[in-house]
């Protein structure tokens, strides 16, 4: 069966890629609006990890969207949720039997929730996996720890291809710096060089 799991270059879906891959033929797929070239900083993790990869151009106006609900918040939560919403709608709609993210039970955002999931399945006939729905962040890290060489900093330093480096551009493009600073709270990101020896 082929799987196709949402991948940002980071701990938590390469943990979930690792965890669904005894089961399934998984392809890591990284949804992207074309503003810049991050993309490619997941390509490269997930040939580190040893997994088969794939770029998804979204519809840009997605991401334009997304953007102005985080200006009209004050906060990227909505934002980032609209845009990984579509993106699991964009992969359920590829030639694959399941879909899957690396979300885990205590993350704010993304989230999936079960009327979601089963919405998701219902309309594009797939599986809708989290893998790490069960599993808290002290439970992802030592787990991480244990199998992954993995690079942590500040969001604005760390090579990445979630949502968030996109917008980011379009914001400060549209905006200004001072939009990022008003928008994104200050956190850590990951990025994932490959597989522990």
């Amino acid at each position: 069966m082929r799987l196709g799991l949402l991948y940002s270059g980071g701990k938590d879906s390469t943990l979930a890629a690792l965890l669904v891959d005894r089961f399934y033929d998984v392809t890591l797929v990284t949804a992207h609006f074309g503003v810049t070239d991050e993309h490619e900083h997941a390509e490269r993790a997930a040939d580190a990890a040893g997994f088969e990869f794939r770029a998804l151009e979204l519809d840009r106006e997605v991401a334009e969207e997304a953007v102005e609900r985080m200006r009209e918040d004050g906060y990227p939560r909505n934002g980032i949720q609209h845009v990984h919403e579509e993106a699991l709608e964009a992969v359920a709609a590829l030639d694959f039997d399941a879909v899957a993210d690396g979300t885990r039970r205590d993350d704010r955002v993304p989230t999936v929730s079960r009327a979601q999931a089963q919405s998701l399945e219902d309309r594009h006939d797939v599986d809708y996996l989290s893998p790490l729905a069960g599993f808290g962040r002290s439970a992802v890290d030592r787990l991480v720890d244990a199998e992954l060489d993995v690079e942590v900093g500040p969001s604005e330093e760390i090579p990445r291809a979630d949502y968030e480096a996109e917008l980011r551009a379009m914001l400060r493009a549209e905006h200004g710096e001072d939009a990022i600073r008003e928008v994104f709270p200050d956190h850590d990101q990951t990025y994932v060089h490959g597989l522990r020896e």
